[in-house]
């Protein structure tokens, strides 16, 4: 016996046992039936065994060669099972975004289709923490922080997102209620939220308005800008926080600005990514994409 045989035999043997004919298998592979039986035949002989037992014109599997055939038939269905994976997995990319936990709820989820619409081709996975990711040890395409920088690794590129205005916030009932809010000595009669995780905090806009006497030390504290920013929806007080993470809530009227959509201009975002991967097909797409629609 041969210590290997041929793929077009075995190719040959499996339709004609999985058909229970030369014919049919022969019209499968697109060769004539005789092919069919020489390749078979063949087989036999680098096998050193009967597969088939010839009855008349029919053809029946001999014991050896129907355990063969499931062997057989088993090897193909792992080859094709791997070959659409593989197919599947090439059109296909994953990118991992690591981002701080209210600019991934409030602003990136709610645009995160619009990027996969003009992008099919490339599955998002988003992780959200406060920490800053490792883009060395993690496998992580793109970390959105937020603060004070800190040390980066070697290699690492730092992209600034566009400025932000931190201004406050409230509902609209609470704005035009028993105390209206029309200039900022109303804010006395409200209860201020805390936002201790932004860059800009009451006592930074006290500095702005002397002459509005704050107590700024009373009100409830949020250590993330989205519960701030969901609590100012609830009625609970004003928050002073990012015009750009309360959007949609002012689009759709949940809060308002009560002193104007001005205020105080703050760089807090950034975006990071290891010069390595920066100009990956999927990170390039998504450095564009973010940044086209922080400009909006």
């Amino acid at each position: 016996m041969h210590n290997r045989v041929t793929l077009k035999s075995v190719q040959a043997f499996e339709a004609a046992a999985r058909l229970s004919s030369f014919a049919l298998a022969a019209e499968e592979l697109f060769v004539t039936p005789s092919a069919i039986s020489h390749q078979i035949k063949l087989l036999e002989e680098q096998l050193s065994v009967r597969l088939f037992h010839r009855v008349h014109r029919a053809v029946v599997l001999t014991d050896l060669g129907r355990q063969y055939a499931e062997e057989i038939a088993a090897a193909f269905s792992r080859i094709d099972h791997a070959t659409r994976e593989l197919g599947r997995a090439a059109k296909s990319d994953i990118l991992t975004i690591h981002c701080t936990p209210s600019f991934a709820t409030q602003w990136l989820m709610r645009r995160l289709a619009r990027f996969s619409a003009l992008h099919p081709d490339i599955d998002v996975r988003l992780n959200a923490s406060a920490g800053a990711a490792d883009l060395l040890s993690e496998e992580i395409d793109v970390d959105i922080r937020y603060g004070a920088r800190k040390l980066q690794p070697p290699g690492a590129m730092v992209f600034e997102l566009p400025p932000e205005t931190v201004a406050p916030l409230c509902s609209p009932e609470l704005a035009h209620g028993e105390h209206p809010i029309t200039r900022a000595a109303d804010l006395q009669h409200h209860t201020l939220i805390h936002s201790e995780g932004c860059l800009v905090s009451w006592r930074d806009w006290m500095r702005q308005h002397r002459k509005v006497p704050l107590d700024v030390t009373r009100g409830p504290r949020f250590d993330r800008s989205f519960m701030s920013i969901s609590a100012a929806v609830d009625g609970l007080g004003v928050c002073l926080d990012s015009l750009l993470l309360a959007q949609r809530e002012l689009e759709t009227g949940q809060l308002v600005a009560p002193l104007g959509l001005t205020g105080l201009t703050v760089r807090g975002y950034t975006l990071n990514v290891l010069k390595t991967r920066a100009e990956l097909p999927k990170v390039r797409s998504f450095h564009d994409w973010l940044f086209g629609e922080l400009e909006k």
